[in-house]
């Protein structure tokens, strides 16, 4: 279900959902559940993504290396008060075709290169309430009748990680809405007192797309191996990911946060070639420990990072199944993340397949 939170462009949704009908998903229109609340992405959203990227690279010398999928002018016309969601969409289409113009008037105006097809965008979109009317309902009454019906187990997933939270992530360099915990009651609905389980998912070293701060990361055959082995690449825009040794200060920030039940670790056997693993355990500030992770991009740029020493397995994971399998230096690296976080590791990752996830208790 994508809750009030989530912005969503219709024909991206659809044309995600044939894809996914062609591999052999059925019923999914009977399944799929939209938040009439829920934000729409326009294709002029997503134009003005590409050219507020170039603007901000000409004024300012910053490429925030946006997926230019419209999702940050669109939490702008979120905040601005201007946006539609699908309520107004599946409600009086006059009303509906009146706002949008407007709406598309006010980019073309910030934007003068921006042209908008809008009539021909008003037909689609009529198409598309259609398509989409059977499947949408009040995201917060189905919500509270399912936490409050025939016991079920809810699985909420949020989008992205703690560190590109509009609020707590590395800023500028982030995502538009909040994909820490918090997101579980902004943006389905759901009250705090009915958050179970919280579980992180971090792999077993760092990775980042796009520019912003590191401080782990290596720029050197380390980070080119993790690369390499790992098949970092952005799922959305295609580039390499950067890579470093695991970063403890990071997860710990996370786990402050979100107050993490247990982690998933995952990608334990890229590791597997290293005869020494580092991990960066803290930064220091002109040469004092700091316990909090710096929000000031400059600032993080200048930390140093300590790091400890372990030694690597140099054996094959990806067959383990159960913990007793993992080689001895193996689960000394896992031990040794659970005691410096404080927060036991539930599952670990030795492979892309299903029955590579080794369940810990």
């Amino acid at each position: 279900m994508p809750g009030n939170g989530v912005v969503i462009h219709l024909p991206g949704l659809l044309e995600e959902a044939g894809k996914n009908e062609k591999k052999g998903l059925k019923d999914w229109e009977k399944r799929l559940i939209i938040s009439d609340r829920a934000h729409i992405v326009f294709d002029f959203h997503q134009a003005v993504d590409g050219l507020q990227d170039v603007q901000r690279q000409a004024q300012d010398g910053i490429n925030i290396g946006t997926t230019k999928k419209g999702i940050g002018p669109t939490y702008s016309s979120k905040a601005s008060r201007t946006g539609l969601r699908i309520c107004d969409l599946l409600d009086d289409f006059k009303d509906f075709s009146t706002r949008f113009k407007n709406l598309a008037q006010q980019y073309q105006a910030m934007f003068p290169t921006l042209v908008v097809d809008v009539d021909g965008q008003l037909n689609k979109l009529k198409e598309y309430a259609e398509r989409i009317r059977p499947m949408v309902r009040d995201g917060v009454y189905f919500m509270y009748d399912a936490i409050n019906g025939p016991p079920k187990k809810i699985l909420v997933e949020g989008a992205n990680a703690a560190l590109l939270d509009i609020d707590f992530g590395t800023y500028p360099f982030v995502t538009s809405s909040n994909c820490t915990v918090g997101g579980v009651c902004t943006g389905l609905g759901i009250p705090p007192l009915n958050i179970g389980d919280v579980y992180g998912v971090v792999k077993a070293y760092t990775t980042r797309v796009g520019i912003g701060a590191f401080p782990t990361e290596q720029l050197n055959e380390v980070g080119e191996l993790l690369q390499t082995r790992g098949h970092e690449v952005g799922v959305t825009t295609g580039r390499k990911r950067r890579c470093g040794w695991l970063d403890l200060v990071i997860l710990r920030y996370a786990n402050m946060i979100n107050g993490f039940t247990a982690f998933a670790l995952t990608k334990l056997d890229i590791l597997d070639v290293m005869d020494e693993i580092k991990v960066g355990v803290s930064y220091k500030l002109k040469g004092k420990k700091i316990p909090y992770f710096p929000a000031n991009m400059d600032v993080l740029q200048k930390v140093e990072v300590e790091y400890e020493k372990l030694p690597g397995w140099k054996s094959d994971t990806s067959a383990c199944r159960k913990w007793e399998d993992l080689p001895g230096k193996a689960q000394n690296y896992i031990h040794f993340v659970e005691n410096h976080v404080g927060v036991p590791i539930k599952w670990v990752g030795v492979g892309k397949a299903r029955e590579s996830m080794i369940q810990m208790f």
